[in-house]
Parts: C-alpha cells; structure tokens; sequence
C-alpha cells in the first residue's frame, strides 16, 4: 500500500452547533448528503457526529491537496460507517478524479469526538504497488 496523500483537521463542536442554528437545513443540505445527515440525526446529540463528518470532509480534502478548488464541492465526500465497520470516507464527480489522478484509489479514515472537539485524520491510499507513493505530491 502507498500512501498518495494525508490530511487532518480539527472541529469545535459549539461552533459546529452555533452555525447548525443559525443555518439549519440550507448548511447541513449544502455540505451533508442525505445518508450522512440521515447517520446524525439517529443519535442523541448529532452535533459531535456532524461535527466529525465535517473534519472528515476538511481532512480528505486536504489528503487531495485540493481545498475546495478544482470543482470539488462538499456533497463529493462522504462519510460512511457499516456498523460495527470503520469509517470510510467515499469520493465521488471530481474529487474521484482527482484522486484517481493523484494515484489514489481509496481513503481511509479516523474520526473522534471528545469533549468540544471533534477530529478526522484521512489517507489516500493505493493499493497497486506500482504506483509511486510521490505521484501525488503537488
């Protein structure tokens, strides 16, 4: 397995909740899919779940080396978990294509939520031991 990318990123749960309030479906419809919005709101407090998919989204998009340039759009990256299962983060449109040409065939992902922070680490990863770990370098 090569690495071709790693991204990480830290959310503050209050501030994740304070703009949740203020923006309520537009935000969580803009930045979550359906199934990762459906995945929150079945907990007790889906703030710190959101929280997390959010630092997810911000670490695989650091993992492309992208941000959201290039035509990379929120909705492209989303978190799943099977249960009992990891979590994985799933590209789709154009973060798909940037990671392919990036040497990147899949992305794994940490999430954690402690107290007010919730954090994600990513790597994008390839399975083909012939693609060389520094393809992706920008």
């Amino acid at each position: 397995m090569n690495i071709a990318g790693i991204g990480v990123d830290l959310v503050n749960i209050s501030r994740m909740r304070a703009v949740i309030e203020r923006w309520q479906e537009r935000f969580l419809r803009r930045v979550f899919t359906e199934g990762e919005i459906a995945y929150c709101r079945a907990r007790r407090d889906p703030v710190p779940h959101f929280a997390a998919r959010f630092a997810a989204k911000e670490a695989g998009l650091k993992a492309l080396g992208t941000g959201l340039r290039l035509g990379v759009s929120w909705r492209e990256l989303e978190v799943r978990r099977e249960r009992g299962q990891a979590p994985i983060l799933v590209l789709s449109g154009r973060s798909r294509q940037i990671s392919r040409s990036r040497g990147g065939e899949r992305m794994l992902l940490a999430l954690t939520h402690e107290g007010d922070y919730a954090l994600a680490q990513a790597v994008l990863v390839s399975d083909d031991p012939t693609v060389p770990a520094d393809r992706a370098t920008p």
